[in-house]
């Protein structure tokens, strides 16, 4: 059993407000705010609106705040951003494995408010072809492996947990143990077609959390939905099943 299981079936789901403008993710935070755990501030949505986005969702939602900026950059210029990153209290911030240990370090030391910092190993968008293209040497081209890889990085710098794919979340679970967060984007149930989908890998809610995820971001497939409300109930009973199997 992973940590985390007092969390509701709907609190593991994570959803991305993936939009251009608040207008349109505030239709989405008034839909879902009783039937998601937390609500996923990124670039898009963060650029345009700035912390007005964040407020927003404090002010409306009991959810949480997973901002997710993916912090890429000297440890000194990182550390102040994140700096004011908690002054949100936003639940998880997140930062890019790439920079290795001492980049990690500087945004872990940097934190405040209980706030938790997730690394981010390998984009769920890669695949092995993309991570020989970029230059990752060969004995660690296997995702599983690079991804076991930085989370180590990660657990020894301070961090709360990582942001791998459902493809290696049992492997970190097992190596890492229960009280390691992991969080699984790249969700696609199998009861959902997406359109232009730019995910390599991919897995279910229901193998996702079977195999260690404490939680999981679903956008698309809930974004695209004729009825998202009904789409993210369904994860959520996926995920009851799931953790009824751990």
């Amino acid at each position: 059993m992973h940590k985390n299981n007092s969390l509701l079936p709907y609190q593991r789901i994570i959803f991305p407000l993936d939009f251009p403008n608040l207008k349109e993710a505030k239709k989405y935070i008034t839909l879902l705010k009783n039937h998601v755990g937390l609500f996923k501030i990124g670039l898009e949505l963060f650029v345009s609106e700035g912390p007005l986005a964040i407020q927003t969702v404090v002010k409306e939602t009991h959810a949480e705040i997973f901002l997710d900026m993916k912090f890429h950059d000297i440890p000194e210029t990182v550390s102040g951003a994140q700096k004011a990153a908690h002054m949100h209290k936003a639940k998880f911030i997140t930062v890019h494995c790439d920079e290795g240990s001492k980049l990690l370090i500087a945004v872990v030391d940097s934190v405040r408010n209980g706030t938790k910092v997730l690394a981010i190993t390998v984009l769920t968008s890669l695949s092995e072809e993309d991570l020989k293209e970029i230059g990752i040497r060969e004995e660690l081209q296997d995702p599983v492996k690079l991804v076991l890889h930085r989370a180590e990085l990660a657990q020894r710098a301070g961090c709360s947990g990582v942001v791998c794919s459902g493809k290696e979340v049992k492997a970190v679970r097992e190596r890492f143990g229960k009280d390691f967060i992991v969080v699984v984007p790249g969700i696609r149930p199998s009861w959902t077609q997406i359109s232009n989908d730019d995910q390599a890998r991919i897995v279910t809610p229901y193998d996702a959390i079977k195999n260690g995820a404490d939680y999981i971001v679903v956008g698309r497939p809930i974004r695209q939905a004729k009825n998202p409300l009904d789409v993210a109930k369904r994860i959520a009973e996926e995920i009851d099943k799931a953790l009824k199997t751990i």
